[in-house]
């Protein structure tokens, strides 16, 4: 795998594999819904996680995307971090 820092991903390759995507979903549609509309500290903080967790599948993926893959996700980063600050 040295050589092959640009391979492409495999579908059940990876850690997360055995979660099911709808609940990975849920999960994160649920988090981001609560901390908007909890809104306060607690809001912050459960979007503070769910851009935690953004933040290291970007660094544990980083490798294997393309520049405009990477672009994008830090795109959605930077936006999930706006809205962090702006509900408190």
């Amino acid at each position: 795998m040295a050589g092959d820092s640009k391979r492409t991903l495999i579908p059940g390759a990876g850690p997360l594999s055995r979660v099911p995507a709808p609940a990975a979903f849920l999960l994160v549609l649920a988090l981001f819904l609560a901390g908007v509309w909890v809104r306060g500290t607690v809001g912050a903080l459960l979007l503070g996680l769910l851009a935690l967790g953004v933040a290291t599948l970007l660094a544990t993926t980083w490798a294997l995307l393309t520049p405009s893959a990477r672009v994008l996700r830090l795109l959605v980063l930077g936006v999930l971090v706006l809205i962090t600050v702006s509900v408190l």
